[in-house]
């Protein structure tokens, strides 16, 4: 495979696809998890997958979810507060289901990934940070390898959280930064100056962190073409080694703060298309690599030389060079991913300290995979990380004929053939460049749930683009 230095995008082709659709950072997606999988399944399922016989390395993620204020676009499960107490109260919980589920896995299995999420983990002080990564430790092995990484918010930090995230492992972040624009950050409840976010990408640089990403949105209030470029220009100034260039997902009936945001200042359908046409081009003109959904990286990332290897692998930490863990999820809301089972942790802070309080695993639903979902996780996998489907390879993983088992699918690629988004060869479902950008709505034709959540007429997903 071959780096393509520049992008050009084909806004009509973008704005016929644009329609809702999952992010696939799980197959089934989460809307398919029932109540019907219990804590007393997810207990089964870890003790089974220590005796697997391959002793998979394990990735941890942790969810963080307080704030000090509210961003108004925010679709995370977080709480807002000012009252240090509760995050000291969470924490004790937090340890409570570290060593619940640590003591049901085996030691000699090492954590590979680490991260915390949020809500905003930086909002703790640095002293919290130190006492509950602690208790990480003192209950995980880690590689000398270990990816570990954190979210950052600019907001509120100072020399001394930044000296705990290094004392204690942090070795990668992500800054989130939105947009630079004032009127924008108004709009958004997140004012946060160019100053600040250059001081701390700074300071991370400083204390040897290997890998830094900055997130923006698009499709906020306010933003133009223009005005959005000018962000980019400055971000591509700081220069970070990753970035991750979300489209806002308006979903007031789903975020009932997101009311606040007056809708006739977002931009309309054409707009918005256009400040995603102006970052690609941009982007991939200058020092980075489009590398799969919303994601970018510089040539020299291991990001980049996976995808390059097609080694990339995609869980709900979004984009990854590790694959073959076993997630576990901490905290309320979270989500874990062993082989066969997802499971998902109570999303209301009372219940999960009645869960753990009373010695329970904290698990709300979850959903364990047919042999059906194996291959067509592995498929969408394969797909969202390559922009193409090997066929003798997923014959061969999964022992198929595979022009027999999508027998049913693959005729409605056929409008895609059409529009020169897909090419397909004996050997080959493979995206051109244009595809690359609607890779969901390939692999939406591969999904044999969604049909069935169509039919109940509820809005779940964000659009494609």
């Amino acid at each position: 495979m071959t780096i393509t230095k520049q992008f050009s995008v084909d806004i009509h082709m973008l704005k016929r696809y644009d329609k809702p659709g999952p992010r696939y950072t799980s197959y089934p997606t989460a809307p398919k998890f029932s109540t019907d999988f219990s804590a007393q399944d997810f207990h089964r399922e870890i003790i089974e997958s220590n005796q697997n016989g391959t002793m998979t390395d394990l990735s941890l993620y942790f969810h963080m979810p307080f704030c000090d204020t509210l961003c108004f676009f925010c679709g995370c499960t977080m709480i807002i507060t000012s009252n240090r107490d509760r995050i000291d109260e969470y924490l004790d919980y937090l340890t409570k289901e570290i060593q619940l589920v640590s003591r049901q896995i085996n030691p000699a299995r090492k954590v590979a990934q680490l991260h915390w999420g949020g809500g905003t983990p930086t909002y703790l002080s640095p002293e919290q940070t130190r006492r509950i990564f602690g208790v990480i430790r003192e209950n995980f092995t880690f590689r000398e390898d270990a990816e570990i990484s954190v979210e950052i918010d600019p907001r509120g930090m100072t020399d001394e959280h930044l000296d705990a995230l290094k004392d204690v492992g942090f070795n990668r972040a992500s800054i989130g930064v939105q947009d630079f624009i004032p009127e924008v950050q108004k709009a958004i409840n997140r004012e946060q100056s160019e100053e600040l976010t250059r001081w701390v990408f700074d300071g991370l640089r400083q204390r040897g962190f290997e890998s830094i990403n900055l997130d923006l949105i698009y499709g906020l209030p306010y933003q133009t073409v223009d005005s959005f470029e000018n962000t980019l220009d400055k971000i591509i100034d700081i220069s970070p080694d990753r970035l991750a260039i979300f489209n806002y997902a308006h979903v007031p009936w789903m975020k009932k703060h997101q009311r606040v945001i007056n809708e006739e200042t977002l931009p309309g359908p054409e707009a918005k298309l256009q400040i995603l046409k102006t970052t690609i081009e941009k982007l991939t003109a200058s020092e980075y690599v489009f590398i799969g959904m919303d994601h970018f990286a510089k040539a020299e990332d291991s990001l980049t030389k996976a995808f390059m290897e097609k080694n990339l692998y995609r869980n709900f930490q979004g984009y990854s060079i590790l694959s073959g863990c076993d997630m576990y999820s901490f905290g309320m809301s979270s989500i874990s991913q062993l082989q066969n089972v997802y499971a998902q942790n109570v999303k209301e802070l009372p219940a999960y300290y009645a869960a753990i309080g009373n010695g329970r695993l904290p698990i709300e639903r979850g959903y364990r995979l047919d042999e059906d979902d194996h291959i067509r996780r592995h498929l969408i996998t394969r797909l969202m990380c390559d922009f193409e489907i090997n066929k003798p390879a997923i014959e061969k993983e999964c022992n198929i004929n595979f022009d027999d088992y999508f027998a049913d699918e693959l005729p409605d690629l056929e409008p895609m053939i059409f529009d020169g988004l897909v090419k397909v060869s004996d050997t080959k479902i493979e995206l051109t460049e244009m595809g690359h950008l609607l890779v969901r709505n390939v692999a939406m034709i591969f999904d044999r749930h969604l049909k069935e959540m169509r039919q109940s007429k509820k809005q779940m997903f964000s659009k494609t683009v």
